[in-house]
C-alpha cells in the first residue's frame, strides 16, 4: 500500500468510481470509503429495475467494494442474499483487480406495493464468500437478514462472527448532474459508503468487547470506539453521494482532530466476466438431450444475468 499522507494535503478534485483506504491511529481505526458514479449508471442501465430495487443494487455494489477491497488476493469476493421478500435474490461480485458487477431477481408487483420503509429483503440470509481462485479453498460466512438495510446485516455479521467492532454507512440515489452536451442537467445514479473497524494493535483498548455493560448495539465499550460511532452517526446520505463533497472532505470532517491518514485510491470498474469460452465450456457439459431441450428456432441462446449480453450458439457444436 502506498505511504500514508496527512489528509489536509489531499483536498484534490473529487473523482468517481474509487475506493479510498484510511486509518485513524489515535482511535485504533482502519477503514475505507467508496464513491461510485458512472459504474452504477452502467450496471443499472442494463436492467429495468424499479427505483427502490435500483437503490438496493447500488448499495450492494458499494458494500461489496468496501469489503472486497480489503482482501489481498486475486480472486473474488461475493455478497449474496436469498429471502422471501420482494427481492428474492441479490448478488454482487468484487474481483481482486477492481472489477464489480451485480444483479437481482425481484417481484415487480410486490415491489410496487411497498410504501415508506417497507423491506425489500424479507426473511432469509446474507452470505459473504471469499473465492481465492481455482485450486484454492473458499470461505463463506452466513448471517440472517436482520434490520432494514444491508449495512445493518453486515454489521451484525462482523459483531457475531468476527467479533470485530464495525460500523458501515451506505447511501445511493439519483441526483441531477450537468449534461455531457452542456444542454442542462440529467439524472444520474451515485452510491457511496464508509466502512470502519477497531482492530487489535491499532490503538485504543479492545479488551472490553463483549462486556455486559457495553453498548447494546455495537457490543463494545471502549471510549475510542464510542467516539467513532458517534462520529459515524453524523454522516448524512448527501455526504456519501454528492459529487461536490469529496471522500477526503468527509474524512477530514469526521476525523481531522485525531490525525486521520489516507492512502492512494483504488479504482473500480464496471466489468462482467462472462465470455464465449466460459459459456461454451458450460454447454459442453450437457447431454445431447439437454442440448435439444435448450434449442429454440435452431439455436441456443444464452443471456448473461449480470451484463445482459446475449450469446447465440449452434446446437450442432454440442450435440456430441
Amino acid at each position: 500500500m502506498a505511504p500514508r499522507r496527512d489528509i489536509e494535503t489531499l483536498f484534490s478534485v473529487n473523482t468517481e468510481d474509487f475506493i479510498r483506504p484510511f486509518a485513524v491511529p489515535a482511535l485504533g481505526l482502519r477503514g475505507r470509503t467508496v464513491r461510485l458514479g458512472p459504474l452504477v449508471d452502467a450496471v443499472l442501465d442494463r436492467h429495468a429495475y424499479p427505483v427502490p430495487v435500483a437503490r438496493l443494487i447500488a448499495e450492494a455494489l458499494a458494500l461489496t467494494a468496501l469489503l472486497g477491497s480489503s482482501l489481498k488476493f486475486d480472486g473474488r469476493f461475493v455478497i449474496q442474499s436469498q429471502s422471501d421478500g420482494p427481492v428474492s435474490f441479490l448478488v454482487a461480485d468484487y474481483f481482486g483487480d477492481g472489477d464489480l458487477r451485480a444483479y437481482c431477481r425481484f417481484d415487480a408487483e410486490r415491489v410496487a406495493a411497498i410504501h415508506g420503509e417497507g423491506r425489500l429483503l424479507g426473511t432469509g440470509h446474507l452470505a459473504f464468500t471469499v473465492d481465492q481462485g481455482e485450486g484454492m479453498k473458499s470461505y463463506q460466512g452466513i448471517v440472517p437478514l436482520e434490520g432494514h438495510t444491508l449495512a445493518d446485516t453486515a454489521e451484525t455479521y462482523f459483531r457475531q462472527s468476527e467479533q470485530i467492532p464495525t460500523r458501515i454507512a451506505l447511501a445511493a440515489g439519483e441526483i441531477l448532474q450537468p449534461g455531457t452536451d452542456g444542454a442542462g442537467s440529467v439524472k444520474g445514479w451515485r452510491a457511496g459508503g464508509l466502512f470502519v473497524q477497531h482492530l487489535p494493535g491499532e490503538g485504543g483498548d479492545q479488551s472490553s468487547f463483549g462486556d455486559p455493560e457495553a453498548d447494546p448495539v455495537t457490543g463494545f465499550s471502549d471510549d475510542a470506539w464510542a467516539e467513532t460511532c458517534a462520529l459515524v452517526d453524523t454522516i448524512g446520505d448527501a455526504e456519501l453521494i454528492d459529487p461536490t463533497v469529496s471522500a477526503d472532505t468527509l474524512l477530514f470532517r469526521l476525523f481531522h482532530e485525531r490525525g486521520v491518514r489516507v492512502f492512494d485510491p483504488q479504482p473500480v470498474r464496471d466489468q462482467c466476466r462472462c465470455s464465449n469460452a466460459r459459456i461454451e465450456a458450460m454447454l459442453a457439459q450437457f447431454s445431447p438431450e439437454d442440448v435439444a431441450d435448450m434449442t429454440v428456432d435452431g439455436s441456443i441462446f444464452v443471456k448473461c444475468e449480470f451484463c445482459a449480453r446475449e450469446y447465440r450458439y449452434d446446437p450442432a457444436d454440442f450435440a456430441a
